[in-house]
């Protein structure tokens, strides 16, 4: 009986093609050069999209096997792909990575360039002079942001990261390493030296509850002022981060890879907790505030050069805490920054003034203050005097 002929592959890629299956997940086939026979497997799905990406990843594992055991670099010569093809391959590689976002934002500045020069242009011609056209390209390239509409551009930071990632992406899919450097961020950023206080903190919480359609900037603040976090684990945050019974919030959401920015558990601050325990899902129902971040900005006065972005939050509250902690305490502000990592087996033992009580009492007195100034500013959750440990007896505790 004659073999049924094929179907015409959904997609392929080197020897891999991707095949339906009627009723079942896509099928991925090849020839297996070892075996001398073909060789099939499930795809593990049956969306065409998810079954690229499966067959992407089996291809380049497959090139992967093939590396000198000296330098550990594959033999086959790839250092004529095409500089797209390379971060289309590394994209699914790193897919899983909790930057992802990050990543394929800093590539898709570096795939607009080659678009509006050269899309043919290979690995191998990323060279510095490239680097340097890049360089200027980008920083001249303008962006928008709220209703002003006024052009913005990128520091020379940023621009580098874009370089840096796409370093990564040649080392990650090709033989050669990047026929170019990059410069270290840390030699390029200037971090913003103005720091908001509790007035000023006060201010943008009167704007806020000025507007009902401001509830978003609103929930920010609460969260940023009660975390010290960054605005990234606030805009993720979700109800099932948080723990009622131990008063603890875990600034990472479970599943979510660590990254070098670790997102620690913190001690909630009383004022706050009512506030998580009625939170929807997210908690900040907007996808960014930065459009109302900066109207509010221009209307109370805060510096525009790039200083008081949302991050202006978490950069005062350290600020202000470590006034209040003292150098003795402040590795509590460390912790809480997540830049000293706290090693609590029990998260019911974070709230202890021996681990982040301390830092808490602070936190909480800090609410306090903006509530006395701003009424409502935690809505009627404001905590009752017993209910808020105060810093004397944090000390002694």
């Amino acid at each position: 009986m004659p073999s049924t002929k094929r179907p015409k592959p959904l997609y392929q890629r080197g020897p891999y093609r991707l095949y339906p299956r009627p009723g079942r997940f896509l099928q991925i086939v090849w020839y297996d050069e070892q075996r001398k026979r073909e060789r099939g497997i499930s795809a593990g799905t049956a969306d065409v999209g998810q079954g690229r990406i499966e067959l992407d990843r089996l291809y380049l594992e497959s090139i992967g096997e093939r590396v000198c055991p000296t330098c550990r670099r594959p033999y086959d010569n790839h250092g004529d792909q095409l500089v797209t093809s390379a971060i289309a391959d590394y994209l699914v590689l790193v897919q899983d990575r909790a930057s992802i976002g990050s990543i394929r934002d800093r590539l898709n500045h570096v795939i607009r360039y080659i678009a509006a020069t050269d899309p043919s242009i290979t690995c191998a011609a990323i060279d510095d002079a490239w680097a340097n056209r890049y360089r200027k390209w980008l920083a001249k390239d303008p962006y928008y942001r709220g209703k002003s509409r006024k052009p913005q551009y990128r520091s020379p930071a940023t621009v580098e990261q874009s370089l840096m990632q796409l370093s990564a992406a040649i080392n990650a899919t090709q033989p050669m390493r990047p026929n170019f450097k990059y410069q270290q961020g840390k030699d390029l950023s200037e971090s913003p030296t103005y720091r908001a206080d509790v007035a000023t903190m006060a201010r943008m919480f009167q704007y806020a509850l000025a507007d009902k359609r401001r509830r978003s900037l609103l929930l920010f603040l609460r969260a940023a002022v009660a975390t010290w976090a960054r605005p990234d684990a606030i805009m993720d945050l979700r109800p099932s981060q948080y723990i009622p019974a131990a008063r603890v919030l875990p600034l990472n959401p479970k599943g979510r890879r660590q990254t070098k920015k670790y997102r620690p558990t913190i001690p909630v601050a009383a004022q706050f907790g009512a506030v998580l325990e009625g939170m929807g899902d997210p908690y900040i129902p907007h996808a960014s505030i930065r459009s109302a971040w900066e109207t509010m900005c221009a209307d109370i006065g805060l510096p525009r050069d790039g200083s008081a972005g949302p991050k202006l939050i978490r950069r005062s509250m350290a600020t202000e805490g470590r006034k209040r902690l003292g150098e003795e305490h402040w590795v509590q502000g460390q912790m809480m920054l997540g830049h000293a990592k706290h090693d609590i087996s029990d998260v019911y033992a974070v709230p202890d003034p021996a681990n982040l009580g301390r830092v808490l009492a602070v936190t909480e007195q800090i609410i306090a203050e903006i509530e006395a100034i701003v009424p409502g500013a935690y809505r009627t959750v404001t905590a009752q005097a017993d209910n808020v440990v105060s810093i004397a007896s944090a000390k002694n505790g």
